[in-house]
């Protein structure tokens, strides 16, 4: 990926400028529509009627070797999924078009798209778009020349979560929002290669926070990681900027990391419909998520494509 670092070497003193946001559209909403059926030989998750999962998660979970071959195969599936989803976004796809694919390959796959009514949100795939810092809701809206999305997909397969998501690019992206794209990424690596045994959660932000302020981004704080099981959602918080958060891994946690990174202001507000957060000042953000399981020896990624 090529960058004019002579346009880009102004972000760190002129980040807070809207014209040093770069070149693009402003997301609104659009029009939702209903959610797809669910067939009823699929296992479904303890919120899928009421909205709100049973599950009381107090502690971090240190899960056993057929715990992690259930986490590792819904990992997969996610990552596989995620991979078919990113091969087939272009200029023109509604995010609705992207929400009917995830719903498909799912179900085929026999696995249950995870955000489907959690807490009631309405669709099976979150997609964030430019100014769309997390949860957007999949609409009517075609994507255009120039979008940056986030498309974060979870199944659950055979009773457990896999959990990941991706920033995309939609056509002929400015500089500004390849090198936001980049270095996302980059910090989420970074991240996932200092975790072991015996390293303390915090240190995770504490190194997202260096290279984002070194690169001149914002960390999105509203926003963080979570371990995961037969539960969508539990210990230990993954929080992606400086932070006091205690505890350290242990071998047997699985957990995700999923950097936000922001050109401008750090706030973000939630829109009418519950979910959507955009951001206060209409810059971008953009996010990569993987499931990683701790080791005794380090990590592993359990996110990956085949």
């Amino acid at each position: 990926m090529a960058f004019n670092y002579s346009v880009i070497a102004g972000i760190k003193k002129l980040k807070h400028l809207k014209c040093c946001f770069g070149t693009y559209h402003i997301v609104k909403p659009g029009v939702v529509s209903s959610p797809l059926p669910i067939p009823d030989n699929i296992l479904k998750p303890s919120y899928f009627i009421t909205g709100e999962p049973v599950e009381k998660i107090d502690s971090i979970e240190i899960k056993n070797k057929e715990q992690i071959l259930k986490m590792q195969k819904s990992c997969k599936l996610a990552a596989n999924i995620l991979n078919t989803v990113g091969q087939n976004i272009k200029v023109g796809q509604t995010t609705d078009e992207i929400d009917r694919l995830v719903h498909k390959l799912t179900i085929e796959n026999g696995a249950y798209p995870s955000p489907y009514n959690y807490r009631n949100f309405p669709k099976s795939v979150c997609t964030s778009v430019n100014n769309v810092a997390c949860h957007g809701i999949p609409d009517d809206r075609p994507l255009e020349d120039g979008d940056i999305i986030n498309v974060d997909i979870t199944v659950f397969f055979e009773g457990y979560h896999g959990d990941c998501s991706k920033t995309f690019l939609v056509g002929n992206v400015d500089d500004f929002g390849k090198y936001l794209v980049k270095t996302t990424e980059d910090c989420l690596h970074l991240a996932i290669d200092i975790c072991k045994p015996g390293r303390r959660f915090r240190d995770i932000g504490n190194c997202i926070a260096k290279e984002c302020f070194k690169m001149g981004y914002t960390v999105i704080p509203a926003f963080i990681g979570h371990g995961l099981g037969n539960y969508f959602h539990g210990p230990p918080d993954i929080h992606h900027t400086v932070n006091d958060y205690p505890g350290t891994m242990e071998a047997g946690m699985t957990f995700t990391v999923e950097p936000i990174l922001g050109q401008g202001d750090e706030m973000v507000e939630i829109l009418e419909d519950g979910w959507t957060a955009v951001t206060i000042d209409n810059s971008r953000t953009a996010q990569f998520e993987h499931t990683i399981l701790i080791t005794n020896d380090g990590v592993k990624v359990l996110t990956v494509p085949d």
